[in-house]
C-alpha cells in the first residue's frame, strides 16, 4: 500500500513542483515502490532530427523515482537526487513519454531506483532510455 495518495502527490506537484507543472509531468499509477508517470509531447520539446530532447527524458526520470520513493516514505519533500545515470537507448519519436519506475533499495537515508522510458505506442519496441538514481533521504526532525 503507497504512503501517499495520487491525490497528495497531485497536489505536491500543484504546490512545490512548478517545472513538473509547465511540462505536464502526470502520475497515472501509484504502487508501493512503484509508479507509472507521462509527460505529454510539445512540439517545444522537440530537438534536432524531430525527436525529444535529452533534459526532459531525464527530467521525467528524476521525478519518477521520486513519486515512486514517497510511495514508500510519504511527503518527505526534502529527498534530493544525489546521482541520476541515463542511457539513452534509440530515438524517441514525438510523442508522449511515459516512465515507469521502481525503487530496487530503500535504505535509512538512501534510496536507489530505475525508471524505463518508452515513447506511447512503440512500447513493445524496448524502451527509449533506461534511468538509476539515487535519492538522499533527510533524516527525521
Amino acid at each position: 500500500m503507497p504512503k501517499i495518495t495520487p491525490e497528495e502527490i497531485h497536489e505536491l506537484i500543484e504546490a512545490a513542483l512548478p517545472f513538473a507543472v509547465d511540462t505536464g509531468m502526470t502520475v497515472e499509477h501509484i504502487g508501493a515502490g512503484t509508479c507509472r508517470v507521462r509527460l505529454p509531447y510539445k512540439p517545444v520539446f522537440a530537438r534536432p532530427g524531430g525527436t525529444v530532447a535529452g533534459p526532459l527524458l531525464m527530467g521525467l526520470a528524476d521525478f519518477a523515482i521520486y513519486v515512486a520513493l514517497l510511495s514508500r516514505i510519504g511527503r518527505v519533500e526534502m529527498a534530493v537526487t544525489t546521482n541520476l545515470t541515463c542511457n539513452f537507448l534509440r530515438r524517441p519519436k514525438p510523442a508522449d513519454v511515459i516512465g515507469e519506475a521502481r525503487l530496487l533499495k530503500l535504505g535509512k537515508r538512501l534510496a536507489y531506483g530505475e525508471v524505463s522510458l518508452f515513447t506511447e505506442g512503440e512500447e513493445g519496441q524496448g524502451p527509449v532510455a533506461h534511468v538509476t538514481a539515487t535519492y538522499s533521504i533527510p533524516p527525521e526532525g
